[in-house]
C-alpha cells in the first residue's frame, strides 16, 4: 500500500526539492515511464541497438546501471539505497517512490560521503573484508588462485612501468586431459600456479591468462633477476608433484622480457615469441638476453641464438632467398640453398636441426618436385615439414605439391606477414607432433613393461610352485621371439609384424598358468607319471583357457585372444596327435606352434625334478627325429638355421 505522504501534487514535490538540496549534492526527479524506457533501452543495447543513460550527467556513465535501484523502488513501490562509487569518491544513493498528480515517480538523492566519518574502524573493517571477498569473486580464478583474464584486461594490460614479463606455458596439457581425464589436468594446473606462488613475492601479479597459460608480472626487476626468479619457477614446477599422479612429470616452456617505456600488453606480445623459442625444446627458459635449459643452467644470448629454430630456403633467386630472409630471419635460423642439389646435401648435413624448408617449384637441374620426391623417399618429410613457395599457380602445380607432402602452397607475390605467420604455425605444429610422440611413445614403452612384468611375476608364481627355476618363462620369451623374426623372414603366411611377434612373445610367459589348478604331488614328481596323473597334467591347458576366458571385460583385447590361444594349443602337434583338441596343421594358430617349439626345447635342456638337461645337440636332434611329436616344417626349419644364435644365447644366459 502506498503511504499517504507518498501521494503529493508537483507543487509540493518542488517545495521538497528545495529543501532536498540542502541536504544533498543531487536531487534528480524521474518519471516512472523514463525510468522503464531506460529499462526497455538496456535490453535493445544488448541486442546492438545504440543506447545513452539519464545518469551520464551525474556519474558520467554511457550505459544503464546493472544494479539500478530506482526501477526497483518503482516496481516495489518502496524506498531503496546504495552507495555507489566514482573514481576514489564514494556518495549514498536514495531511490524514493512516489505518486504526483496520479502518476508514479522516483526521486533519487545523491550524497556524497566522506571516508572517516561514513564508517566506524569496525565497520570499515568489516566493509573491506566484503569487498575484498567480493573483489577475489571478480578478479581471481577459482581453479588456481590465481588472477583471472578479467583483471588482466581491466587492470593490468595498460599499466606502464618497469617490470620483468614472462609468458608460462604448461608443456603437453592437452596430453594430460587427454591420457588422464580433466581432473588431473585440473590438478596439474593448480600444481604448476601453486609452485610458482612459492617463487614469488606479494607485489607480484600471477595471471592465468588462458586454460593452460600463465602471466607473471615481476615490478621492478633487471634481466638478471628476471632470469634467476624463472629458473626458479621451472625448478618448482619440474619438482613439484602432482597429488595421486606421482610419474606425471610437469614441466613448463617460458618466455620472458624486461618491460620498461611500454605497456605490459607489449610486453606480452614479446615474451610470447621467446616463449615459443622455449616450447621447440619444452621445458626451458627463454629471454631476451639469456635462457635456462632442461637441467636449469643459465646460458647467455651467444648460445641461446642457436636455439632458434632453423629454416632452409631452397630457391635458384638470390632476390627470393633474400626476401624470405629479412623476413624471417629475426625470429629464425635461416639457411640458404641456391639449386636442389645443394639443398639435398643441406639436409643430409644438417638433418633434424631443420625446421622447416621453403622448396622453390622451377630450378635448374633438381627441381623442386624432385627435392620433395627425395626427401619423401628418404623419410624426413614425416619430421621436416615442407612449404612450397612459386609463382607457378595452376591447379596441378598445387595438387601434385600436397600429393609430394608439402604441408602448404603459397604463391607469389606473397604478404610477408602472412609467410611470417605461415611458417610460424607449420613449425609450432611441427615442434608439438615431435612432443606428443615422444611422450606418447615414452607412455608405450612404460606400459608395455609394466604389462611384462606383471606376466613375468604371475608366470614366476607358476614356476615356483612347479618347482622349476624362472629361468623358464625367459627363456621361452626370448626363443619364442627369435622363432618369430626368422619365420618372418622365411615366409608372409602368417600375416606376422613386429607387434604381433612382440605381443606373442609376451603372451608365451603365459602358457603354463593352468599348472596352478594341477595338485603339486603330481607337478613335482620325481619319476615317470601314471596314466591317471598324466591325464591329470594334461588338463593345465584346458584350466589356463579357462582362467583366460573368466576375464569377461578383456575378451576383445589382442593379448588375451593371443595368450588363450598359446595356453590352450602348446601341445598341440602337427600331425593331430597332441592335446587337448587334437588340432592338426594349421588348424593350431602359429603364436601355439611356436610356442610349442619353444617349451620342448627349453625342457629338453634344462634340468626337472624327473631327468637331467639334454646337450644342446642332443636336444636339437630329438625335435628333429620327432621323438616329441611333429612340428610345422617351417618352425623346424627356422629352428635350425638359428640353432647356434639359441645355443649362444643359452650359454650367455647360463
Amino acid at each position: 500500500m502506498i503511504m499517504e505522504q507518498e501521494k503529493m501534487t508537483m507543487q509540493e514535490v518542488e517545495k521538497k526539492i528545495e529543501i532536498y538540496k540542502e541536504l544533498f549534492s543531487v536531487v534528480r526527479l524521474l518519471k516512472g515511464e523514463e525510468i522503464e524506457e531506460t529499462q526497455k533501452q538496456k535490453t535493445d543495447g544488448i541486442n546492438g541497438v545504440d543506447t545513452s543513460c539519464q545518469c551520464y550527467s551525474s556519474w558520467k556513465k554511457q550505459h544503464p546501471c546493472d544494479n539500478c535501484i530506482s526501477i526497483k523502488a518503482l516496481h516495489e513501490k518502496t524506498q531503496k539505497t546504495k552507495l555507489e562509487f566514482l573514481d576514489n569518491e564514494v556518495f549514498e544513493v536514495i531511490a524514493k517512490y512516489m505518486e504526483i498528480d496520479g502518476e508514479p515517480y522516483v526521486m533519487e538523492l545523491l550524497n556524497r560521503m566522506e571516508e572517516e566519518t561514513f564508517v566506524d574502524s569496525i565497520g570499515r573493517e568489516k566493509l573491506v573484508e566484503k569487498l575484498t571477498v567480493y573483489n577475489d569473486k571478480l578478479y581471481k580464478d577459482v581453479l588456481t588462485g590465481a588472477y583471472n583474464r578479467l583483471y588482466y584486461e581491466e587492470d593490468v594490460k595498460k599499466r606502464m612501468q618497469t617490470s620483468g614479463v614472462a609468458l608460462i606455458d604448461v608443456d603437453d596439457f592437452k596430453l594430460y586431459n587427454d591420457t588422464y581425464g580433466h581432473l588431473t589436468g585440473d590438478m596439474a594446473l593448480v600444481t604448476v600456479a601453486n609452485a610458482i606462488k612459492k617463487c614469488i613475492r606479494k607485489t607480484d601479479i600471477l595471471v592465468r591468462y588462458g586454460g593452460d597459460e600463465f602471466i607473471l608480472v615481476l615490478p621492478d626487476v633487471n634481466e638478471d633477476i628476471l632470469i634467476r626468479k624463472l629458473q626458479r619457477v621451472q625448478h618448482a614446477i619440474q619438482h613439484a608433484s602432482v597429488p595421486g599422479y606421482s610419474k606425471l612429470q610437469l614441466s613448463v616452456s617460458i618466455g620472458g622480457v624486461v618491460s620498461s617505456n611500454e605497456s605490459i600488453e607489449s610486453a606480452v606480445s614479446r615474451a610470447d615469441k621467446l616463449m615459443y623459442q622455449a616450447k621447440t625444446d619444452k621445458n626451458m627458459v627463454v629471454t631476451e638476453k639469456n635462457k635456462v635449459n632442461h637441467d636449469g643452467e643459465i646460458s647467455p644470448l651467444e648460445q641461446t641464438n642457436r636455439m632458434k629454430p632453423q629454416i632452409l630456403i631452397i630457391d635458384d633467386s638470390e632476390i627470393n632467398r633474400d626476401l624470405l630472409a629479412q623476413m624471417l630471419e629475426g625470429e629464425y635460423q635461416i639457411l640458404q640453398a641456391e639449386d636442389g642439389e645443394h639443398g639435398i646435401q643441406m639436409l643430409e648435413q644438417h638433418g633434424r636441426e631443420v625446421s622447416l624448408v621453403l622448396l622453390d617449384i622451377i630450378m635448374p637441374g633438381m627441381d623442386g618436385f624432385e627435392v620433395l620426391s627425395y626427401i619423401n623417399r628418404r623419410q624426413w618429410i614425416e619430421d621436416i615439414p615442407v612449404i612450397m613457395i612459386s609463382g607457378e599457380h595452376t591447379e596441378t602445380a598445387i595438387r601434385h605439391a600436397y600429393e609430394f607432402g608439402a604441408v602448404d602452397y603459397i604463391n607469389r607475390p606473397y604478404d610477408a606477414k602472412i609467410v611470417y605467420q605461415r611458417v610460424t604455425n607449420t613449425i609450432k605444429l611441427y615442434a608439438k607432433q615431435r612432443r606428443l610422440i615422444s611422450l606418447i611413445t615414452d607412455q608405450i614403452n612404460e606400459k608395455e613393461k609394466n604389462n611384462q612384468m606383471m606376466i613375468r611375476i604371475l608366470s614366476q608364481i607358476v614356476e615356483f610352485r612347479n618347482g622349476e627355476s624362472g629361468s623358464h618363462v625367459l627363456h621361452i620369451n626370448k626363443l619364442t621371439e627369435m622363432l618369430l623374426d626368422c619365420l618372418i623372414q622365411k615366409t608372409d603366411q602368417y600375416q606376422l609384424d613386429g607387434q604381433m611377434v612382440s605381443m606373442i612373445a609376451t603372451a608365451s610367459s603365459l602358457h603354463d598358468i593352468g599348472k596352478i589348478g594341477v595338485d603339486e604331488k603330481i607337478l613335482n614328481k620325481p619319476g615317470k607319471l601314471t596314466k591317471e596323473e598324466f591325464e591329470i597334467m594334461k588338463t593345465h591347458t584346458i584350466i589356463g583357457a579357462a582362467i583366460l576366458e573368466h576375464l569377461e571385460n578383456y575378451q576383445d583385447e589382442l593379448m588375451v585372444k593371443v595368450a588363450h590361444e598359446i595356453c590352450r594349443w602348446h601341445h598341440e602337434r602337427f600331425d593331430g596327435k597332441g592335446y587337448p583338441d587334437g588340432l592338426k596343421a594349421d588348424e593350431i594358430p602359429i603364436s601355439a606352434q611356436v610356442v610349442s617349439v619353444a617349451d620342448v626345447y627349453d625342457a629338453l635342456v634344462s634340468e626337472r625334478v624327473y631327468k637331467k638337461a639334454f646337450s644342446h645337440e642332443k636336444a636339437l636332434q630329438m625335435i628333429l627325429d620327432g621323438e616329441c611329436g611333429q612340428f610345422n616344417p617351417i618352425l623346424i626349419d627356422c629352428l635350425k638355421e638359428i640353432s647356434e644364435e639359441i645355443k649362444t644365447e643359452y650359454n650367455e644366459q647360463s
